[in-house]
């Protein structure tokens, strides 16, 4: 029986690996890694595909947004003067939504490049900095409003007292605080259903979900994992992609199942682009790179 035991015990160790590689690469293209499409920049941030799957994503410190085509797969400059746009969205109409930090703002910028200021306060006090968004199927933007001091600021310390994740309801004028209690909100995406946010607390190391209610508001906070992230994007088999040390990938049940490396000191943010989705794009310090995956993105 012990060496029956032993047997038994040394099968299953062999297994061991195997079923972590399986795994490993559930969710990747065979024999693919991270490729670097360019490294020409200063810190890459909020990248958001289009229909076409063309990606677009910002260079803050330089102030422009920067677009890659899918075709032809080089990279120009989309926009100057982004005012300082960080995380991105782009809406069924193709226009960009920004959260721009420069002023505080929410602005959107249609394909002929016109910007229109969507918010720029809460309760007449402006806001800490707009960070990263998400817009539900209804046209409702959930945007996450954390405090990092820029250079490029004259005000040294924030007007408001909490940094929350705020809602703007289709049509709406004015802001909706829907979730308090965070320590530095950060990377927020939703499920294509509507029905489930994610929100990374970058602050405090975690990441929660909510239930999403039919006026937009948010309840039945749980702890989705103990990582916080600089950004965030969903695959469509229900897995979330968290950023910081590479990215780390979690079935929705908040198990990890992958981690990706990125020869990088940081990893800000990331996207699904690319034919049919199917490509990761990774901002990261200076760089953009790009992934095939076995998986897609949820939208489009």
């Amino acid at each position: 029986m012990y060496k029956e035991i032993l047997t038994i015990s040394a099968i299953l160790f062999m297994l061991i690996p195997i079923v972590t590689i399986a795994q490993h690469q559930s969710v990747i293209a065979e024999n693919a890694g991270p490729e670097l499409v360019s490294d020409d920049f200063e810190f890459t941030e909020g990248p958001a595909a289009d229909r076409l799957g063309n990606v677009y994503f910002t260079d803050q410190p330089n102030n422009n947004i920067h677009r890659w085509n899918l075709e032809t797969g080089e990279i120009s400059v989309f926009l100057e003067n982004a005012k300082r746009a960080n995380g991105l969205f782009i809406d069924n109409e193709g226009n960009i939504l920004a959260c721009a930090d420069k002023n505080f703002q929410l602005i959107k910028i249609t394909p002929q490049k016109e910007m229109k200021v969507l918010i720029d306060n809460f309760e007449g006090k402006n806001l800490n900095g707009p960070n990263d968004l998400w817009m539900d199927n209804k046209g409702g933007i959930y945007l996450t409003d954390p405090y990092y001091q820029r250079p490029y600021w004259e005000r040294t310390s924030p007007e408001l007292e909490s940094q929350n994740v705020y809602y703007l309801a289709p049509g709406a004028k004015s802001l909706v605080s829907v979730a308090k209690g965070l320590v530095q909100p950060n990377g927020i995406i939703g499920t294509p259903d509507g029905k489930k946010l994610y929100v990374a607390d970058i602050g405090d190391n975690k990441t929660y979900s909510y239930s999403i209610a039919e006026d937009g508001s948010l309840y039945n906070r749980k702890l989705f994992v103990e990582q916080g992230s600089d950004g965030m994007t969903l695959d469509n088999e229900g897995n979330v992609y968290l950023t910081g040390d590479g990215v780390t990938v979690y079935n929705e049940n908040g198990e990890q199942i992958h981690h990706i490396p990125v020869d990088e000191d940081w990893t800000a943010n990331v996207t699904f682009g690319g034919e049919n989705h199917s490509t990761l794009f990774i901002t990261a310090m200076d760089a953009l790179y790009s992934l095939e995956m076995k998986v897609k993105g949820t939208r489009w």
